[in-house]
């Protein structure tokens, strides 16, 4: 899909306008008043959340003298961290570097604290995957340095596939089959589990149907959260639901963990950053699993994303030169992957860093085809999504109105209308203006 690169700055942040209430309450941090250091290396200030920044800002700091990062770990970006980096803008007392997931950059950007660094990172862009890159220029304009990407993925017990013969799922009507399949080798196991309290999950699973939720035109926001594609997902898992077919329970916990390793859940649709999940929770399975990507509906393959960082730059920075060659740094060298695989399993969005990536994570607990080419293909997948200036919020609407969906109290088709009238509602209520349904 052709981005809309002739929106203006102001029709956005028009058109936006209120999204920063979303993230009201929090408590700002103190930032530092002096720029340069004893040794006179520039100060460069960042607020992040993200697992093991810590490490990659000793290291910058290491290798050479001319900048010096300064990290303050906030809140989760939803436990608290963007209300802290929205009041810390509206305060003028923001980092000079802010995190911003690709699902939170409008909202911040509607606060103006971004800076715009399209000429600045120009450069760049060839180098990043299509999704990461589209995913900070929502107006064709660029307002923040990719990290990382996370494409969905299908993670599956490929010993236990092979031994009952089933096939790996290509299509969703293959991956009903399959879990028929697997209810009738193991009447206890299933082939997956739906987190109907994870409404981050639900909207990457829609966005592999290929219909954004929310798009613009002009100073206008199209919402079509009950659009086909997303009726079509619904309707789907909701039958295997009814059928018993997969489980319905949440990821990450302790029984969760035990059903995977014991055989009681065959396979988890995650992201990318699944692949550092299942090492860590069980680690004994060394050998069992395999990675395929997402199944499709048939067509033109489609891939949804479920999360992934960017930083941006605040407007206010006085020291914006010296924030992006840390971002650089960061988000673009050797060094992120090589630092990133001694804790987790990196996916950088910069593609051409993924083959250090490739070289230094272990890929020994998996079989089957290589995980980085999998991923590699689904990123590719991705088609064109917008993220709305209530998008955060409406993640919490989405994981209530499913919740009730266990007990027999909607259906996840209802559900979605349900999460439609209530996106609307919301977005209406703070002013803008919102049309209902695709684009004409």
């Amino acid at each position: 899909m052709t981005l809309h690169t002739g929106w203006s700055r102001r029709a956005l942040l028009r058109a936006s306008a209120g999204a920063a209430a979303l993230a009201a309450g929090g408590t700002a941090l103190a930032g530092c008043s002096s720029r340069t250091t004893a040794s006179g290396a520039t100060r460069v200030t960042i607020w992040s959340w993200l697992t093991g920044m810590d490490q990659y800002v000793a290291a910058f700091n290491a290798a050479q003298r001319d900048v010096h990062v300064e990290l303050n770990v906030i809140a989760g970006g939803l436990s608290g961290g963007y209300a802290q980096q929205t009041n810390a803008i509206r305060a003028h007392n923001a980092p000079d570097i802010l995190h911003v997931e690709y699902q939170g950059l409008i909202q911040v950007l509607a606060t103006g604290g971004l800076r715009e660094i399209t000429d600045d990172v120009a450069d760049l862009g060839d180098g990043y995957s299509p999704a990461a890159w589209r995913a900070v220029r929502p107006d064709g304009r660029t307002w923040a340095v990719p990290m990382d990407l996370a494409p969905m993925a299908f993670y599956y017990r490929k010993d236990l596939f092979d031994e009952h013969g089933i096939a790996v799922p290509r299509t969703w009507d293959e991956f009903a089959v399959a879990a028929e399949a697997v209810r009738e080798a193991d009447p206890a196991a299933r082939i997956t589990t739906f987190p109907l309290n994870d409404g981050s999950f639900f909207a990457g699973m829609c966005w592999g149907a290929g219909d954004p939720w929310w798009r613009i035109e002009g100073d206008t926001w199209l919402v079509d959260v009950a659009s086909e594609g997303t009726l079509r997902t619904a309707a789907y898992w909701q039958d295997l639901i009814a059928a018993d077919l997969v489980g319905f329970g949440g990821t990450g916990t302790q029984d969760w963990i035990a059903g995977m390793h014991e055989g009681r859940l065959w396979g988890l649709l995650g992201a990318a950053w699944s692949v550092g999940t299942l090492k860590r929770s069980i680690p004994d399975d060394t050998g069992r699993w395999a990675v395929a990507t997402m199944p499709t509906w048939g067509g033109e393959p489609a891939n949804g994303m479920q999360g992934g960082s960017a930083f941006g730059v605040s407007e206010e920075s006085p020291v914006p030169e010296a924030a992006l060659t840390f971002l650089r740094w960061l988000c673009t060298g050797e060094d992120y992957p090589r630092i990133g695989a001694t804790f987790t399993s990196p996916f950088p969005a910069y593609q051409p860093i993924r083959n250090v990536a490739r070289e230094v994570v272990s890929n020994d607990f998996f079989v089957g085809d290589d995980v980085y080419d999998v991923l590699d293909e689904a990123s590719a997948r991705v088609p064109d999504w917008t993220w709305g200036p209530n998008a955060l919020g409406l993640f919490s609407t989405v994981a209530d109105a499913l919740g009730r969906v266990s007990t027999g109290g909607t259906t996840i088709p209802d559900a979605v209308r349900e999460v439609q009238a209530a996106a609307v509602s919301s977005m209406r209520g703070r002013g803008l203006s919102v049309r209902e349904g695709s684009p004409a």
